[in-house]
Formats: structure tokens, C-alpha cells, sequence
């Protein structure tokens, strides 16, 4: 198969989350090809299974089908391909399904299950779906760019709420503070909360960083109303239990709605799969790097769950991701095949 082909035929084809159906039917197509047992599960998650049927360790390689909204006209210039989710991550997916394929002949003490989840980019529904009905596999790695020579460790946790207050309408002139002023003031409290605990770290991966997303006032002449969306990010050590509950304290009247609240997490350097990685990339010519993430990925949703050795890696550079110049260097995403396919042999 065409590496570049099928990372451009994949890029190609739209997948904004929720709309994953045309990029799954491809994705099970092209694996099939590739000898895997191919299928998509009941929460329309792309899978294929490739390697030793009978072989008591299973390597779930986990990436996402879906993307950002925009489009990015699809080309290659300059040695670059373009389009949306070329780096947030069809490159990454792409990588998995190549390597696995590569490295299958090697599997003689290994399974590799390659899947391309749905719904990364909303709620991660794929991904908890696999964390309540899948068993815990030896290892995982988890798709997302890391760059060719890098492995992600760790994510940042993630508490993502609605702020919703509707209150009888008043006069401007009045005393009575009004829907948006008490939206406000609850994002004054959380922003200050967060400056405290935040006092002496160094380096975001530590600190306690609430984003307000959105502010939406309204009113029908009786009533008058507010909603806020508001994403933090969670630090390993922090105390969400406490946050959660001066969040109560602070909202008064109004009602929060949780969406995401998944935690922080971090791997440890020295275990099997990080040995194996770290090998393929000095064999690759590459000086190999740890990186700590501040977003969230599926890393944070079947980690915790599975309990057993993960990491998250992908070619491309992570700044770009969700932005309109979004695009995944080829010589790049060809030495991240060259050193998934090197790892899945080491550990096979």
C-alpha cells in the first residue's frame, strides 16, 4: 500500500465528530486489505486485529477517527501534507494501522489491535466505551502527536462544566446584581482559586488552568438568563474533590452541569513498552524525548481503567493542531511507521 496515499485518501475524506461513518467504512476497507480482521464495534469504532490469534498478549493501538471542525483544502507542498486532522490525528491513525501491518509477520507472541475511535473530539464516547467493555490489554498506546522522536507520558486532567442561571428580570438601575454579573463573579472566584493554588509552580503541566469557553446572556422580558462554559485542566495532585465543592459553594442559585471529568494521568519511564520505544527511536537515528501534555486525550478516559503500561505517540507537531494550518510533514509521519513497526517487533 501507498504510505502517502492512504494518509492523504484518509485526511480526505470530512469526519467532523459525530459524522465518522465514511472515514470508518474506508478505515475497516484499507485494513482488511492489509490481512486484519476487520469490523466495527457497537459504538462504531473502527477495529482490526492483526497478528497471533493465540497469543496471550494483546498491544491495543488506540487513535481517533474523528476531527475539528474547518476545512483545510487537502494538497502536498513542499514535502507537507495538509488538511484537517493530517496531526489531530489521522497521521497518528494512519501510523498504527501501516506499522501493525509491517510488523505482523514478527508477531509471533503478540496480537496488535489497531482502532480508530469515534467522538475524541466531543465526549470521548468511543473511548469509554472500550474502557467499560474491553479487557485490560499488556500495553497501549494511545495516537496523538507527539513528533516522530517523542513519547507522551502524560495528560493533564480535565473538568469541563455549564454555568446555567435564569432569574426574574429587574431594572438595570436596581440593586439586585444581574445573571451576567453573578456568571461573572463565579468565574472571578474560580480564576482567583486557581492564582492561589497555582502560587510557586513552575511549568504548566502543574498548575490548576480554568478557560472560560463561552458566555451567552438572554431574556424574554420576565426573566433573564446566562449559560458559561468553562474548561479546566487538572494537574496530577490535585484536589478535584475540593474544587468540585467550592464550585457548589459558588454557584448560589444557578445549576452546573458536568460534561467532561476525567483525571490526570502519568506513565511510568521504565516499563517494557517505554524500553521497546525508546530503542526504535535511537535505531531510527533518533535522540528520543519524554513529553507531559496540558489537554486530555482517550489517555485519560481507558488509562485508568486498563491499569497496565501506556503511553500516547504520533508524527506531527501538536501546535497545530485545530488551527487552519494544520498540516503533517511526510518524511516525518514515514519515521514514525519506521518506529512504531521497530517497537511492535520488540515487544512481539
Amino acid at each position: 500500500m501507498d504510505e502517502v496515499a492512504f494518509l492523504e485518501e484518509l485526511v480526505a475524506i470530512p469526519s467532523p465528530t459525530g459524522e465518522e461513518d465514511a472515514v470508518a467504512a474506508y478505515l475497516v476497507e484499507q485494513m482488511a486489505a492489509l490481512g486484519f480482521e476487520a469490523h466495527r464495534d457497537e459504538a462504531g469504532n473502527a477495529v482490526g486485529a492483526i497478528g497471533n490469534r493465540a497469543a496471550e498478549r494483546q498491544i491495543v493501538l488506540l487513535g481517533h477517527m474523528d476531527t475539528v471542525p474547518g476545512k483545510i483544502p487537502v494538497r502536498i507542498e513542499g514535502g507537507k501534507l495538509h488538511g484537517r486532522g493530517a496531526v489531530d490525528a489521522k497521521g497518528p491513525l494512519a501510523t498504527f494501522v501501516l506499522a501493525a501491518a509491517r510488523a505482523a509477520s514478527m508477531m509471533e507472541t503478540a496480537r496488535v489491535v489497531v482502532i480508530g475511535a469515534v467522538e475524541e473530539e466531543g465526549d470521548a464516547r468511543g473511548a469509554r466505551y472500550l474502557a467499560h467493555t474491553m479487557p485490560s490489554p499488556w500495553c497501549a498506546i494511545i495516537g496523538e502527536p507527539s513528533g516522530w522522536d517523542s513519547i507522551t507520558l502524560g495528560y493533564k486532567g480535565v473538568l469541563s462544566l455549564e454555568f446555567r442561571l435564569v432569574q426574574a428580570a429587574s431594572h438595570s438601575a436596581g440593586p439586585r446584581p444581574t445573571a451576567a454579573e453573578r456568571a461573572v463573579q463565579f468565574w472571578n472566584e474560580l480564576a482567583a482559586h486557581a492564582r492561589a493554588v497555582n502560587e510557586g509552580e513552575s511549568g504548566r503541566f502543574h498548575t490548576l488552568d480554568p478557560a472560560l469557553r463561552t458566555l451567552n446572556t438572554f431574556s424574554d422580558g420576565l426573566s433573564d438568563g446566562v449559560t458559561m462554559r468553562i474548561v479546566t485542566r487538572i494537574p496530577p495532585g490535585a484536589n478535584a474533590t475540593d474544587l468540585k465543592e467550592r464550585l457548589e459553594g459558588w454557584r448560589g442559585e444557578a445549576e452546573l452541569f458536568i460534561h467532561a471529568d476525567d483525571p490526570p494521568i502519568r506513565s511510568e519511564k521504565n516499563s517494557p513498552l517505554v524500553r521497546a520505544m525508546l530503542r526504535a527511536i535511537r535505531e531510527a537515528d533518533g535522540k528520543p524525548r519524554f513529553k507531559l501534555k496540558t489537554g486530555t486525550s482517550d489517555m485519560n478516559v481507558v488509562g485508568p481503567a486498563w491499569g497496565c503500561p501506556i503511553v500516547a505517540y504520533g508524527p506531527g507537531d501538536s501546535s497545530l493542531d485545530h488551527t487552519p494550518e494544520e498540516h503533517i510533514e511526510i518524511e516525518e509521519y514515514l519515521k514514525g511507521i519506521e518506529v512504531l513497526a521497530r517497537t511492535l517487533e520488540k515487544l512481539a
